[in-house]
């Protein structure tokens, strides 16, 4: 058994963090001031906006998460969202469609003929600096895994917050009936994902899009089935909150 697998990652991440899928006005409005303070003030890819809160038009259709600290007062880590087909113009292609319309290799998966009802994209991916910045980072970058984020053999240490908000964006495929996730994402990121045992597949060239990023796609039900123990732990307890909540919600 190797090192990582001598602690519960599930239960550490539960120690320190909880995740819900963001539905409230509140929640939502969390959710937009921890984007407009990564995307827009620290690293300065979209302009400042008055209110302090970055959304745009794919919001309306996209399921929120968001990422918070654990205990009696929760305070905000990072979020996600799922861009969903737009039920009223289903055709319209989502961001990475834009993005990357003339790098994709359509012969491995397109888009365009796949059921517009069943795909998603991964977007918006933000974590606030204090839980992301290292003294041996060399760039800003809104989402980052390093080889230091797993320890090493006396001093273990797991990825939560990229990993936990990846699980969560997973959950809500699954739960969503969403097949095909797509995603742009840095090269070292699917890499250090890959070392975890998920397995995101290169459907395209590279793009520069607030850097280098590779266009990618994930199968939901075949990376579900497949999770390793470590990565399965932080999917059931984000599973757990998620369902939860909605349940509070809904009752």
């Amino acid at each position: 058994m190797g090192f990582l697998e001598q602690f519960n990652p599930g239960s550490g991440f539960r120690r320190y963090f909880k995740v819900r899928q963001a539905v409230s006005r509140e929640d939502l409005e969390t959710v937009f001031r921890v984007r407009h303070e990564v995307y827009c003030v620290e690293l300065e890819f979209e302009a400042t906006r008055p209110d302090g809160m970055e959304s745009d038009a794919y919001d309306a259709h996209s399921l929120h998460c968001l990422l918070t600290t654990s205990g009696d007062d929760p305070r905000p880590v990072g979020c996600n969202r799922l861009v969903l087909a737009d039920p009223d113009e289903p055709d319209r292609p989502l961001p990475f469609e834009h993005t990357c319309e003339h790098t994709l290799d359509r012969s491995i998966i397109d888009p365009t003929k796949l059921s517009r009802r069943h795909i998603a994209e991964v977007s918006r991916l933000a974590v606030r600096a204090s839980y992301r910045r290292r003294r041996s980072d060399t760039k800003k970058s809104e989402l980052s895994i390093s080889d230091e984020d797993f320890g090493d053999r006396k001093q273990p240490r797991f990825p939560y917050v990229p990993v936990g908000l990846y699980m969560s964006a997973i959950y809500l495929a699954q739960r969503n009936d969403i097949e095909w996730l797509f995603v742009l994402t840095e090269p070292r990121l699917a890499a250090h994902f890959a070392r975890l045992g998920v397995t995101i597949k290169q459907i395209g060239e590279p793009v520069e899009h607030r850097g280098k990023r590779m266009p990618s796609v994930m199968h939901v039900p075949t990376l579900v089935k497949e999770l390793r123990w470590l990565l399965r732990q932080i999917f059931t307890v984000c599973k757990e909150d998620i369902d939860a909540e909605h349940a509070r919600r809904s009752s």
